[in-house]
């Protein structure tokens, strides 16, 4: 057997877990704007969404990088399986009680599973073949990571955002059966998606335990140095700071992208455009089996958000030819002034055009954390898996940024807080272009 045809399954099985996180960040995103409704939030308060679920790599990569030199890394792919159906079965209670803080515990549990599976699978996607394609391959899950993210808004406007969801005052008003009878609907609307979601993520479990996953280098985490040896290379500690703002600036800017388009009254101007109108009631009538007309507001705009995480699929294959090209650093100085541009333009206009130039910055971000990751790593030698764990760690910038967004929207409005993502941009630009410079 060649030595491609005996990685090619196991190259096969880890894929499928980074659509798979992918596909599971964007579901989280639209769990905002549902849970901003169903409990009378503030977009500050909704955007803890958000911090529940990137808090759980902060706290949790390290500890998973741990597990995995005690366990082995097929070991803590199957344990970070099992807590992701876990923490999606968690929900069904969830949705029952209507407890917010149970919502949270619940995301919390799921991310902490796909937190574990990412610092498992990230190492063998590298080792799986020739070092000198080493990064074609990481490119190429991370493609399957993009695509869960462009298919995830199509399923969320059909589970998640279709239906409209009743003040206090209007459930006040009802009579104990049909109140009855409306929480029954609105706990089947989260338990049905998420049940089906946890038996996946249990078959995969099942599934990898027969999986023949080979033996990697560095899985008795015997790579030479410490986490502070590591830490003494700029690049990696600048990098850090790289990987928290552009996690923070695109999940804050993906997060609210409905709530945005709701505050420009958007849901009203889609069905009065024949192109916008045509896009949405494609989407609604195949997924949801109804006419536009009986959509709730967000799911008529929540339909483009797949535009935003499309365009990074789009980006990441563009951005793969030119890194080989042109030198990486200043690819990612070229993105983040793509991205800061739309984002001045969106601030200043209206209407359609304020919706794509803002749904066009998903194609310049596309690039950015792979580029970051691979600067910042660069010339580290054994201290890199040390180095990886540290980026991911990093990643808990998702858990601080998106809700300062929310607060600043919520006291000056979108247009000026899209001033917090474009300070973001301006650190990844300047790390692109001189703070990756290797220095120990």
């Amino acid at each position: 057997m060649s030595q491609s045809n005996k990685y090619l399954i196991p190259f096969i099985a880890l894929t499928s877990l980074f659509f798979m996180w992918g596909f599971m960040t964007v579901i989280v995103d639209a769990f905002v704007p549902r849970l901003k409704e169903v409990f009378e939030l503030s977009l500050g308060q909704a955007n803890l969404v958000q911090f529940a679920w990137f808090t759980a790599y902060g706290l949790i990569s390290i500890p998973a990088g741990l597990l995995i030199s005690k366990l082995d890394y097929k070991k803590g792919i199957i344990i970070g399986l099992a807590i992701c159906g876990i923490g999606c079965l968690l929900f069904i209670p969830a949705a029952s009680t209507r407890i917010f803080a149970f919502f949270l515990m619940a995301l919390f549990t799921l991310a902490g599973g796909i937190t574990i599976l990412q610092v498992a699978a990230n190492p063998f996607v590298a080792v799986l073949g020739p070092e000198k394609s080493a990064s074609s391959r990481l490119n190429l899950a991370q493609a399957f990571n993009s695509f869960g993210t462009t298919i995830a808004p199509i399923f969320a406007v059909t589970f998640l955002l279709s239906d409209a969801i009743k003040s206090s005052d209007q459930i006040s008003g009802l009579d104990v059966a049909a109140k009855e009878a409306y929480y029954a609907s609105e706990a089947s609307a989260v338990q049905g998606p998420f049940l089906y979601i946890a038996l996946f993520f249990l078959a995969m479990a099942a599934l990898f335990a027969f999986v023949n996953l080979p033996k990697i280098l560095g899985q008795d985490d015997q790579g030479g140095g410490s986490y502070g040896d590591a830490l003494k290379f700029k690049n990696l500690k600048l990098g850090m700071l790289g990987i928290f703002v552009y996690v923070g600036a695109e999940v804050a800017i993906g997060t609210n992208l409905v709530s945005y388009f709701l505050s420009m009254d958007l849901d009203k101007v889609v069905p009065k455009n024949s192109f916008m109108n045509g896009i949405a009631s494609f989407v609604s009538e195949v997924f949801n089996g109804k006419p536009l007309a009986e959509i709730d507001a967000k799911g008529i705009v929540g339909t483009f958000v797949i535009f935003y995480w499309g365009g990074a699929m789009i980006g990441r294959l563009i951005g793969s030819y030119l890194t080989r090209i042109i030198d990486p650093g200043k690819v990612l100085a070229m993105f983040t002034i793509g991205a800061i541009t739309l984002l001045l333009l969106t601030m200043n206009t209206g209407g359609l055009f304020s919706m794509w130039t803002v749904l066009g910055i998903g194609l310049f971000n596309s690039i950015m954390f792979p580029t970051i990751f691979t600067l910042a790593i660069d010339g580290l030698g054994d201290l890199k898996p040390k180095g990886s764990g540290l980026l991911c760690t990093a990643i808990v910038g998702g858990a601080f940024i998106p809700p300062l967004l929310g607060i600043m929207a919520d006291s000056i409005g979108f247009k000026l807080a899209f001033i917090l993502p474009i300070l973001c941009y301006l650190y990844i630009m300047y790390y692109g272009l001189k703070g990756h410079r290797r220095v120990a």
